[in-house]
């Protein structure tokens, strides 16, 4: 077989030689622009990167300032809520203290009141205690004190007499206790009352008695009814005023009466 020599130095690569080589010149340009590639890649990271992390933020801090602004919202209205009690509990403690005010006001009133009437009605009953009436209603004086006549043991009347007819009723002429009360000779059926003043009176011929001894009276009590027992000539009541229970003790009744305010 006969070989072909070339010059020295003229060699060629062998075409394997020369493949591998553009490999490694593809593999470089892969490389390369994969370092490109890369390299875009990173500043496409780099750029969008902020822009991603930015969002992300953005929405931490949304949802921050929306929690942070619920809860401002609650406790303002926690807020709200406690100044409506505190204002309602102090409208209502206001109500209270008022209306403990209005009713002590109203018991003082009631109070003062009842104690106006009590005593105005002390009064009165004061007053009708020592009121004195005349001892037979719408009568006048038949026989007049000291008048002179045989009818009597004295020579002369010890008291007044009042004209009644027979069961009239026969009054206190004021308040005091009776210390006598039945028959009393010469005045039949009579009736001696001590009087509050310490002076005594006499209700003489009376035809019954109404009161017994210790018993109270008051101006105006019935204590019996006129008649004509003892020594008399007709129906009539015998009035005395004394300054003791004692017969000859006796003073002007008609004075006496009038001093108390009885017109006689």
């Amino acid at each position: 077989m006969a070989f072909t020599r070339t010059a020295t130095g003229k060699h060629r690569r062998p075409r394997k030689t020369g493949i591998r080589t553009g490999a490694n010149i593809a593999g470089i340009t892969t490389v390369a622009s994969g370092v490109v590639a890369g390299i875009a890649g990173q500043a496409f990271a780099a750029d969008a990167g902020p822009a991603s992390q930015d969002t992300g933020l953005t929405q931490a801090i949304e949802i921050g300032d929306g929690i942070a602004e619920h809860i401002e919202a609650q406790a303002q209205s926690q807020e709200t809520a406690a100044a409506q009690a505190a204002a309602k509990a102090k409208a209502e403690a206001v109500a209270r203290q008022e209306a403990a005010r209005k009713a002590e006001a109203a018991a003082k009133k009631a109070k003062a009141e009842r104690d106006a009437k009590l005593r105005a009605a002390r009064e009165a009953e004061r007053r009708r205690l020592n009121t004195f009436v005349a001892p037979i209603s719408g009568s006048y004086i038949s026989t007049a004190y000291q008048a002179s006549s045989g009818l009597w043991s004295s020579g002369t009347h010890t008291g007044i007499d009042f004209h009644a007819s027979s069961g009239t009723p026969v009054h206190s002429v004021g308040s005091g206790e009776v210390v006598e009360a039945g028959w009393g000779g010469a005045y039949g059926n009579n009736v001696v009352i001590k009087m509050n003043d310490g002076t005594y009176t006499q209700y003489g011929h009376l035809s019954s008695i109404g009161v017994s001894v210790g018993q109270k009276v008051t101006p105006g009590q019935q204590i019996g009814l006129s008649g004509a027992t003892g020594n008399v000539t007709g129906p009539h009541l015998h009035f005395e005023a004394r300054t003791s229970a004692d017969y000859g003790s006796d003073i002007d009744p008609v004075a006496y009466l009038r001093s108390h305010g009885v017109n006689v």
